[in-house]
């Protein structure tokens, strides 16, 4: 990713990973109690709720000693993202069929087509991985781990955001193919998850996978190639093609987070004073060159490339070639999404069923939408779904 994230675990998240990006953990989140106070005191005097915490037991367990293994110098091939198609066109096309999209669009970067940065797809896929069905929190201190067992330099636990960042290496296929799954599994993953990443390692290894194969695939193929692989999955698939291919029509309908957040702007769009809908400006600040990269030759987009995600600094630690400018201290107050007309639903919907699935009273498997409701209300949105899909994530909030 650069690119997948959730947006696979968060399609921002993965897509750091994706590009080397240093991932660090956020911030403690504050957990509120909820129980009703019976000693009469206010809110404001009770105890403060206690701070959500890495799990350190993560961190701490004794990593193994690693067999010896020697191969040349590893250099992992990107695929270097380019647009098949005019974003503008895809702008003004999702604004025809919902206004809402032109606040969306003037508030909040669609960071998987407008930061077309070079991926490593292994690394991309073996992150999806790890994370699949864990927390944000848990995922981070488990990729973290992943690389620490291939470099002990790194410090033993994940620094926070205003702590120094790290520098990643990201391990070869062929190095972690030699590994078991018991070895794997010391940093956190199920023996299972230690199995998958096993899978997509002896691929990209043997040459089964490969960034060239997945970057001249068409969509169909891409899915049909990933989900053979044993743990990879279709929301998987989906997200991959989202965030490191740039595919611009992609829905992925088993993701639950972006059918929560359909499920508010399709509400939002029938009842907007009962269902608000707002978007947190963000800074629209694309990454700026590093200057060491402007002499070289440009690299044609679209295909696939020779080259490394890190490069050493003067002290020796590796750091991301790409630069991204910080955004604005200045916290920006959220924008109302105001809607112009309801979104059509489509036969056999209706919208006390959608208030019940919002308030928890879920479809089959726990969804908050069907792959075919989720189809259904997105054909409108076609062939720039992939856009809308992005936007669906960032609005979805935190789950009832």
């Amino acid at each position: 990713m650069q690119v997948a994230s959730r947006f696979i675990r968060s399609a921002t998240y993965i897509q750091s990973l994706g590009t080397g990006t240093p991932a660090v953990a956020s911030e403690p989140v504050s957990i509120h109690c909820r129980k009703k106070s019976t000693s009469g005191k206010s809110a404001s005097s009770r105890r403060p709720a206690a701070r959500k915490k890495l799990p350190r037991y993560l961190y701490y367990q004794k990593l193994p000693k690693l067999p010896q293994f020697k191969e040349p110098s590893y250099k992992p091939t990107l695929i270097t993202p380019t647009l098949t198609f005019s974003f503008e066109e895809a702008k003004s096309h999702l604004i025809k069929a919902d206004t809402r999209f032109e606040q969306l669009f003037a508030n909040s970067q669609c960071k998987p087509f407008e930061q077309l940065e070079p991926v490593d797809p292994f690394r991309a896929l073996v992150t999806a991985v790890m994370g699949h069905h864990r927390s944000q929190v848990i995922a981070k201190a488990i990729h973290h781990r992943f690389l620490r067992l291939f470099n002990r330099t790194l410090p033993v636990e994940l620094p926070h955001k205003t702590k120094q960042n790290i520098g990643y290496t990201f391990p070869s296929p062929a190095r972690v193919a030699k590994l078991d799954s018991k070895t794997l599994g010391t940093v956190g993953m199920s023996s299972l998850q230690a199995e998958h990443v096993l899978n997509v390692a002896k691929q990209f290894a043997d040459g089964r996978l490969s960034a060239e194969k997945l970057a001249n695939a068409s969509d169909k193929e891409v899915e049909n190639i990933l989900t053979s692989i044993q743990g990879v999955g279709e929301g998987t698939a989906d997200m991959f093609a989202i965030t490191t291919l740039r595919r611009p029509d992609i829905i992925p309908v088993h993701n639950q987070r972006i059918q929560r957040g359909l499920l508010k702007w399709v509400l939002s769009s029938h009842e907007p004073k009962k269902y608000p809908l707002q978007i947190t400006p963000q800074a629209r600040k694309l990454a700026e060159p590093n200057k060491d990269e402007l002499g070289k030759p440009e690299v044609k987009p679209g295909k696939p490339v020779e080259g490394t995600p890190v490069q050493p600094t003067s002290g020796g630690a590796s750091v991301s070639p790409a630069k991204t400018n910080k955004s604005s201290s200045n916290q920006q107050s959220p924008v109302l999404l105001v809607p112009t007309s309801p979104v059509k639903l489509p036969e056999g919907m209706t919208l006390d069923t959608l208030k019940a699935r919002l308030s928890g009273k879920k479809a089959t498997r726990g969804r908050y939408l069907l792959p075919s409701e989720v189809k259904a209300l997105t054909t409108d949105w076609a062939p720039y779904r992939s856009l809308g899909a992005f936007y669906m994530w960032r609005l979805a909030g935190r789950p009832t």
